[in-house]
């Protein structure tokens, strides 16, 4: 899952970005009001966590942008002002939910992990698709009853197939999904080619059929029949 953290104090966006990533989020991290909308603009993100105080403008117009270019983004809000009022101006602009600073990195992360759980799997920690099962909090994929090991790219992608299912997916935005903004680095998309063949071979090793199929001159979808 693909966040972006917006917040002028570096060493909280630090911390935020830490935290993030030694739960295998994807995190983007942005320090001014300009860069982020930039970000905002061209790329996609499951939520985005926003600071309100920016040095150049203001976090609430932040969510405005998000919320105009993908109605479905999660939003949560961080600021070091407790007021009732900024709070639900952000909640009225669509943000799901609210911290206080100074926050534990904790709850940060139990907040982000719920929202996501809410927006993709209708709050549920387990999703399934067939034979196919996935333990979301525990990282835990298991096929016909039996755990398969799959590398960080190849659950990001199952994950995304199974938040998108009877999609078709473009090769671009699984690439965006598993590289973020660093997806403007990338060649090609040979990469996509093989981790979705190595997926496709560990899910069909246990007798089921591949859910996985090419849709031409787009990219790919997942169908379970």
């Amino acid at each position: 899952m693909k966040i972006l953290a917006v917040e002028d104090n570096v060493r909280l966006l630090e911390s935020i970005e830490y935290y993030l990533r030694s739960e295998k989020f994807l995190c983007t991290t942005a320090e001014m009001y300009e860069d982020a909308s930039e970000k905002i603009a061209l790329y996609r993100y499951d939520v985005v966590i926003i600071d309100i105080n920016l040095p150049d403008g203001s976090g609430l117009n932040l969510i405005r942008e998000a919320k105009s270019k993908d109605p479905s983004v999660g939003i949560i809000i961080i600021s070091a002002r407790n007021s009732l009022e900024n709070k639900i101006e952000g909640l009225n602009l669509g943000a799901d939910d609210y911290l206080t600073k100074p926050f534990d990195m904790a709850e940060l992360i139990a907040r982000v992990k719920a929202l996501l759980r809410r927006r993709n799997f209708s709050g549920n920690d387990c999703i399934s698709a067939g034979e196919i099962s996935v333990d979301v909090t525990r990282r835990l994929v298991t096929v016909s009853n039996r755990e398969i090991e799959l590398t960080k790219s190849e659950f990001d992608i199952l994950l995304f197939f199974l938040s998108n299912q009877g999609r078709a997916l473009t090769r671009e935005s699984i690439a965006e999904h598993i590289w973020g903004d660093n997806m403007d680095l990338v060649d090609s998309f040979d990469f996509i080619y093989s981790h979705i063949k190595n997926l496709r071979k560990k899910i069909i090793t246990h007798g089921v059929k591949d859910p996985i199929r090419a849709v031409y001159g787009i990219g790919y979808k997942f169908e379970i029949k």
